[in-house]
């Protein structure tokens, strides 16, 4: 109760603080010019904060909402703004924040001004907007982690799309336009289901103030179980689509091979296990009984993810839509985890979640190290590059290893814990998602083997290796590989008595 009372705005200012300076950055010119050093120090500022809020979490109650702060925002419709954390709220604020800073240090140089635009102007300009843009999405992802009312939660949910569809549209590759509709009508189309939803779980509680407060609003459907999976499959195509899950996955690979590196690594890294956090924080409270029916189905889907994702992955020469089919690959195993049961699986996609986050971003932002240097995303292009940039390849297979879950690095674990868990409640569940780490291992080699390995591309020889500010991008990266794969312990304890709560509840469920 203290850490409470000492901390309820804490969120708040963390949430406002990115927002504030990203609007100075767009309305006072003289900002503009400072515009990259100011968000940096805004993110490691906001990064602080979530330590010292992390400093501050009772992990002995790391199954509840600590740091809490309920507001009555429209109260004719029973919607508050409501914030707080749980283990999983404060693991996926600190993976915001983290990554956050990591990548306006990597995208430092990355935005040009188009062909055709000249002038340092305009080139202030382009880099203040593109690190405005960063800020605001910093500042609703931890918003989104941290909701804990429906509507609110609905809001944000749909406000992540504005900031990341201007920062593929905008600043990505030739293609751009198109990326960035796809990705929006994606979204908008899941986000529709998901309000239609929201209404209808209106009409099923009391109505009243803070009527959509999650713990208000859990339980009140068992009545109704047709309409608790109706509602609940609502809820759960939108989190699908932004997972993303097959069948409704096919904008992640355009958007990530068109975006930024920087953006695709938000976007894949921490936006897209937004979709993973609400099926965990909403659907398996709010529609206990409705997830448990469902299930099946949503293992068979999670399975087709995890081999189908690896197959194309396999196939393409685009280095960015590899990476990004692979993310595809790995969202089955987290969606899998959720799922199937275990406390054992559940504790180990929420840690996926994190490690993926961390692996896939270097992967991304390594890959883009790269591609500016060699001017084209196809690994055809390229060969024999550890020999001409070893740092590069180096922070490249490192990555790569651990999306593959090598022991010692941050996917071991989390991927461990999932087969296990779905071994103990049906073997043909991990049986097939085992298929999954062969495939794996086939397209991270195979593209490790393709791109850095053999001779010495001839057009390559002048090409350099990273810089400062990109081995320390990269080291921190490695540095949060090496401390998830042999020193999960703060993250266990701070998500295990979630998944054991979550688990009893689906257990108990008719």
């Amino acid at each position: 109760m203290p850490t409470q009372i000492a901390g309820q705005s804490i969120l708040t200012l963390l949430i406002a603080l990115p927002a504030v300076v990203a609007l100075l950055i767009w309305v006072i010119a003289p900002l503009r010019k400072v515009a990259r050093p100011l968000a940096l120090l805004t993110s490691l500022v906001v990064l602080a904060g979530a330590i010292g809020m992390a400093a501050g979490f009772d992990f002995g109650a790391a199954a509840t909402q600590q740091f809490t702060q309920v507001t009555p925002w429209i109260p004719a419709i029973g919607a508050s703004y409501a914030v707080g954390v749980n283990g999983l709220g404060l693991t996926m604020v600190l993976l915001a924040a983290v990554l956050t800073p990591v990548v306006i240090a990597a995208a430092w140089n990355e935005v040009k001004l188009p062909e055709g635009v000249e002038g340092d102007d305009a080139l202030v300009r382009r880099q203040a907007g593109y690190m405005a843009l960063v800020l605001v999405l910093l500042a609703l992802m931890i918003a989104v982690f941290a909701a804990r009312d429906v509507f609110f939660f609905y809001v944000l949910f749909e406000a992540m799309l504005v900031p990341v569809y201007f920062m593929i549209g905008v600043y990505g590759g030739p293609n751009r336009r198109a990326a960035s509709i796809k990705f929006l009508l994606y979204s908008l189309a899941g986000g529709l289901l998901m309000l239609a939803g929201v209404i209808a779980l209106y009409f099923y509680t009391d109505g009243g103030p803070q009527a959509y407060l999650i713990e208000n609003a859990s339980g009140v459907l068992e009545a109704y179980p047709t309409l608790q999976l109706w509602i609940f499959l609502s809820f759960f195509v939108a989190f699908a689509v932004k997972a993303p899950m097959v069948p409704v996955h096919t904008w992640l690979a355009d958007a990530a091979a068109e975006g930024p590196p920087g953006t695709s690594t938000l976007l894949v890294g921490v936006l897209d296990k937004v979709g993973t956090f609400g099926m965990i924080a909403l659907c398996l409270p709010l529609f206990p009984e409705a997830s448990k029916a469902a299930a099946p189905v949503i293992i068979v889907l999670a399975i087709i993810s995890i081999i189908y994702g690896g197959i194309v992955a396999i196939g393409q020469r685009d280095v960015m839509r590899m990476i990004a089919f692979t993310s595809v690959s790995h969202f089955g195993f987290i969606v899998m985890g959720i799922f199937v049961g275990s406390s054992t699986a559940l504790t180990g996609s929420m840690i996926y979640m994190v490690a993926h986050g961390v692996s896939t971003a270097g992967l991304f932002l390594i890959a883009g190290m790269l591609t500016k240097r060699g001017g084209t995303q196809d690994m055809n292009e390229y060969s024999g590059m550890q020999r001409v940039t070893p740092l590069i390849a180096g922070g490249f297979l490192i990555a790569g290893l651990a999306t593959l879950s090598l022991p010692g690095l941050s996917g071991f674990i989390p991927e461990y814990m999932v087969l296990l868990g779905s071994f103990e409640i049906h073997i043909a569940y991990g049986v097939a998602a085992v298929i999954g780490v062969v495939l794996s291992a086939l397209y991270i080699l195979m593209a490790y083997q393709r791109v850095f390995t053999g001779a010495p591309d001839e057009r390559r020889l002048g090409m350099t290796d990273m810089n400062g500010a990109e081995k320390g991008v990269t080291g921190v990266l490695i540095a949060g590989m090496l401390f998830l794969g042999l020193y999960p312990a703060p993250v266990l304890a701070a998500l295990s008595p979630i998944a054991e709560s979550l688990a009893t509840i689906i257990g108990s469920a008719s």
